[in-house]
């Protein structure tokens, strides 16, 4: 499979904080969500994939090229959309894409008026006086002006109400059908890639937890509720992540065979969704 990102064994310490050996590849055409905590190390990830710093160690490939040594000929073929705008805020959205549109040698202006028409950008309206979510629709418009190939979003939702959200996934999705677009989408909100993703990457103090299938991620886990009673030393074992009360426990656990070995018809399971799955990677075994 043809990836447009590739990233093998890469690590950087920064103070406390230790990145360790991240791996993790992007296949053309597909969204991958980039999920952990705050803290977690995603926007460092993103930080070395763009070569905004130096890693201490491994590599890093988009399009196949290394991104230290052809630095400036990958920026031409990614878009960025970061939390918030980055642009001129005391300029309005014409001013601002004269400024841009001249380091990119693939600009399209067409593409460019038509995604403000498309996304319902004022024009001659300074971005100070945009809301959030618009700010965040008009980097999207530049990212997509210039015939970028790999869309790198960190937080874009972040802050956004959820009408608006909404709103900018299906023109996500949209994008996906479209333009064929490669996309890594780096958030907390995981509800928002429970719509969007193809792939699942989750990052936990500097390490990668797993990397799947979205689908494969989901269904391989179960959420599990049953009383305290049925909890012995060595059934807790079987649990990635558990959290107790006096009412009884609740925990996630990747190995459905073993629950039933265990526990038979006396437990309750259900799906879990990414947000239960990130939070008891993250809590481990609590109680309360």
């Amino acid at each position: 499979m043809d990836n447009v990102l590739e990233i093998e064994r890469l690590s950087k310490t920064l103070g406390n904080f230790h990145l360790h050996e991240v791996s993790f590849a992007l296949p053309r055409g597909y969204v991958m969500g980039f999920i952990g905590p705050n803290g977690a190390g995603k926007t460092t990830t993103i930080k070395l994939v763009m070569n905004l710093m130096h890693r201490d160690s491994g590599e890093v490939r988009v399009f196949g090229l290394d991104n230290c040594s052809y630095g400036k000929e990958i920026k031409q073929r990614i878009g960025f959309v970061y939390d918030d705008s980055h642009y001129y805020q005391n300029l309005s959205i014409l001013e601002n894409r004269r400024i841009v549109a001249r380091f990119y040698r693939g600009w399209d202006e067409k593409a460019f008026q038509r995604h403000l028409l498309d996304f319902g950008l004022p024009p001659d309206k300074k971005l100070k006086d945009l809301s959030r979510g618009m700010r965040t629709k008009f980097s999207l418009a530049i990212a997509l002006s210039h015939g970028a190939e790999l869309l790198i979003m960190d937080e874009p939702t972040s802050g956004l109400d959820p009408v608006f959200r909404s709103e900018l996934l299906d023109i996500l999705r949209q994008l996906m059908i479209e333009e064929n677009k490669s996309v890594l989408f780096s958030t907390h909100i995981t509800t928002d890639l429970e719509r969007v993703a193809d792939y699942i990457c989750f990052i936990n103090q500097g390490q990668i937890v797993l990397c799947q299938g979205k689908d494969e991620v989901l269904q391989g886990h179960v959420l599990v509720k049953g009383a305290l009673s049925l909890l012995t030393s060595e059934t807790e074992k079987v649990f990635i992540g558990m959290r107790k009360n006096q009412y009884g426990f609740e925990g996630l656990t990747a190995d459905s065979q073993s629950v039933r070995q265990f526990f038979g018809d006396t437990v309750l399971q259900d799906q879990a969704g990414l947000d239960d799955i990130m939070v008891y990677y993250v809590r481990g075994h609590k109680n309360g």
